[in-house]
């Protein structure tokens, strides 16, 4: 049975769905003493998914941890687009595809492509997201760095998918986000540039050179942004549709590389 007083704390401190929270709290504490550490953490304002250490995400766990990035339900649109290429290209080729998510965060992209038989690279910047990544994607073969000077220079031109969920929210727009991420994750996974836009940019503008004839560069994006992912496509010379799921608040734009 929960106890009502860890849910009556973690509703005084602004825990919407404080029973459930509770609920996994107690279920995560092997002992009073962790529970009240766990039950501290989340009412001091941090995420629920750190303090537990995971995330659910398409129907399994991702390790997370402090100061990462938190992968959104929104973000299951760009991992299920990803899957769908690697299925086709899979069936049309009947060769293992080259994946690469960038921006990979704790990579949820490449853990939801784990045994489908494609070849797999994730890259960030962050020691800490990779650390998680490692253990979310054990099959992918992970990269520090900045954007496509994480890659190896092998890959260049043989890519058939390029995954990013980078960084999209307007500079002037982090401070009006909940706390939970302008305090608790990293800026660098947040901000985007003056539009939101800036990382969507560097993405397009390197994809072709990258990309395999007919490989598609994949972006998550906004509803109110996706006119400029799309922008920053179409000037790289990449075919471009946009692709959205109301459910999960999902939305994506697709940039394709010319078959010549």
């Amino acid at each position: 049975m929960t106890d009502p007083l860890v849910v009556a704390r973690l509703r005084a401190a602004g825990c919407v769905w404080a029973e459930d929270e509770a609920v996994a709290l107690e279920a995560a504490a092997a002992t009073p003493v962790e529970l009240e550490v766990l039950v501290a953490r989340r009412a001091a304002g941090e995420p629920l998914e750190t303090v537990l250490g995971w995330v659910e995400f398409l129907g399994r766990r991702l390790a997370v941890a402090p100061g990462v990035f938190v992968p959104r339900r929104r973000t299951e649109l760009l991992a299920r687009l990803a899957l769908a290429q690697v299925a086709d290209r899979r069936i049309a080729h009947g060769a293992p595809p080259v994946v690469v998510e960038m921006c990979c965060g704790v990579a949820p992209v490449a853990a939801a492509l784990d045994g489908r038989g494609a070849e797999v690279h994730a890259a960030d910047v962050s020691t800490s997201a990779l650390a998680c990544a490692r253990t979310n994607a054990q099959a992918a073969d992970l990269h520090l760095g900045d954007l496509y000077d994480a890659l190896p220079h092998r890959l260049r031109g043989l890519v058939d998918v390029i995954a990013a969920n980078a960084p999209y929210v307007p500079s002037g727009l982090i401070a009006t986000m909940p706390s939970e991420a302008r305090d608790h994750e990293p800026v660098v996974a947040l901000d985007g540039g003056p539009d939101g836009a800036d990382l969507h940019r560097r993405l397009a503008a390197g994809a072709a050179d990258w990309l395999a004839p007919g490989g598609v560069l994949l972006v998550e994006t906004s509803d109110a942004q996706s006119d400029l992912t799309i922008a920053a496509m179409t000037g790289s010379g990449l075919l471009t549709d946009v692709v959205t799921d109301d459910e999960v608040g999902g939305c994506v734009a697709l940039g394709e590389r010319p078959l010549s």
